[in-house]
């Protein structure tokens, strides 16, 4: 039983990176769009949760495929850039 506890657990954290990555992607690709600054501000926090978020899946990795962890880090990677490029 405490074996399906951390696999449980996994799966959220994996699930809760995933949603997080999605809705930073997505909340970057409004703010670039309208330059709102309101919507830039709320991108920008969008991002970092999902960075927190993304550390602490890894911190606690239980056989989770290395690649989701490695595909999320470039996904926000790429978000951050378009996010400070729209900045400038």
């Amino acid at each position: 039983m405490p074996n399906e506890r951390s696999n449980q657990s996994g799966f959220n954290d994996i699930k809760q990176v995933e949603m997080s990555v999605l809705s930073a992607e997505h909340m970057v690709g409004q703010a670039t769009r309208s330059m709102d600054e309101e919507q830039v501000e709320a991108a920008t926090n969008a991002l970092h949760d999902a960075k927190q978020q993304l550390q602490k899946a890894m911190s606690h990795q239980t056989g989770v495929d290395q690649a989701f962890f490695e595909m999320s880090h470039e996904l926000l990677e790429k978000a951050d850039h378009q996010l400070k490029e729209a900045k400038e």
